[in-house]
């Protein structure tokens, strides 16, 4: 009978030391780090675990060592881009320190958090960062002692840290550059207003057109969620009105999309029938012509942010909570003009 290890089988660390000449002690502390190995002995390892295709297997290890390299991640939806960014800067920022993810994708399905973060926690992760849809997501994970950073939203200011962005400032400073082009009849696309991120732009517009001492029309004001069709028909039901309004904002990327959409199937030509400007960036809207004015948010600095937040937090689980907030910027792309006459 042939003692040859079947071929799909993984090459274990025995067969590792074997081949590198070394004990089985001497080859685990080469391949982790952890421990004294010579230099050429740590290099002739780690040549033997490349030539046999050895990967350490670290479900194993934090089994042994009760803790974990892994972070888990939450996010709302992966199909809009500025989740999509917003992971990516979180994995950027985890090889940086060595770290891997284990992600979980909701798609847009907020009833799902808690049994994802279940899942997490399964896995032995060392902490979450999320885009929370509740208060719940952190009250669970504070009860186990698993470490949260909420990112783009906040549910819990007072026991967990955070990054997020002012959004009612940014959506105030918005507000009043429509403003300042002479609109007063503007429009609100908004997704939600229960989570701080619509409430916040919902107050910021409700701001500027209060320092302008105009009243807001509620009439103007549509929920329209996150789906670029659902924008689309809201926008086009607004934009259809006798007393349509001269601009609209669209307080996220999926609703200008919509927005825009509608506006071209209405044969609404943009900024000379309507403004429109919105809320995130996204490739299109510097594709279209015009192209489209928009509140900026880098969503990879917020994930890498918060990758680095949890890391601290880790490290320090007795220091001061904390929120960081990130800086936006707008991005003038020629989609704002003075009302028609």
């Amino acid at each position: 009978m042939s003692d040859k290890r079947p071929a799909f089988a993984r090459p274990t660390i025995r067969e590792v030391a074997d081949a590198a000449g070394v004990s089985r002690s001497t080859a685990s502390r080469a391949l982790s780090g952890n421990g004294y190995a010579a230099p050429d002995v740590r290099d002739r390892v780690r040549a033997a675990a490349k030539e046999l295709g050895y990967v350490v297997d670290v479900t194993a290890r934090s089994l042994k060592q009760r803790t974990s390299r892994s972070v888990g991640v939450l996010v709302s939806d992966l199909r809009n881009v500025f989740y999509a960014e917003l992971a990516s800067g979180i994995g950027e920022e985890a090889r940086a320190h060595g770290r891997t993810l284990v992600m979980t994708d909701l798609r847009g399905e907020g009833a799902d958090e808690l049994e994802a973060a279940e899942a997490l926690v399964a896995s032995r992760v060392s902490g979450v960062i999320a885009t929370p849809v509740s208060r719940e997501l952190s009250g669970f994970l504070s009860r186990i002692g698993v470490p949260l950073i909420e990112v783009d939203r906040r549910f819990d200011a007072e026991a967990t840290d955070a990054v997020v962005v002012d959004n009612r400032a940014a959506a105030r400073d918005t507000t009043s550059r429509l403003l300042k082009a002479g609109h007063e009849r503007i429009a609100l696309l908004i997704d939600e207003t229960e989570w701080t991120t619509g409430a916040e732009r919902h107050r910021g517009f409700l701001d500027a057109l209060a320092a302008k001492k105009i009243r807001a029309d509620e009439s103007l004001i549509v929920q329209a969620g996150w789906d670029a069709d659902e924008a689309m028909a809201a926008a086009q039901r607004i934009l259809s009105r006798a007393d349509r309004p001269t601009a609209v904002f669209a307080a996220n990327n999926v609703l200008t999309e919509g927005t825009w959409r509608a506006a071209a199937s209405l044969g609404l030509r943009v900024p000379d029938d309507v403004s429109i400007v919105g809320f995130d960036d996204a490739p299109w809207m510097s594709m279209v012509t015009p192209g489209v004015s928009t509140r900026f948010q880098d969503a990879g600095a917020l994930g890498a942010t918060a990758m680095r937040a949890l890391l601290e937090r880790i490290d320090t689980p007795d220091a001061p909570v904390r929120t960081i907030v990130m800086p936006t910027r707008f991005v003038d792309r020629g989609s704002i003009a003075p009302p028609a006459r």
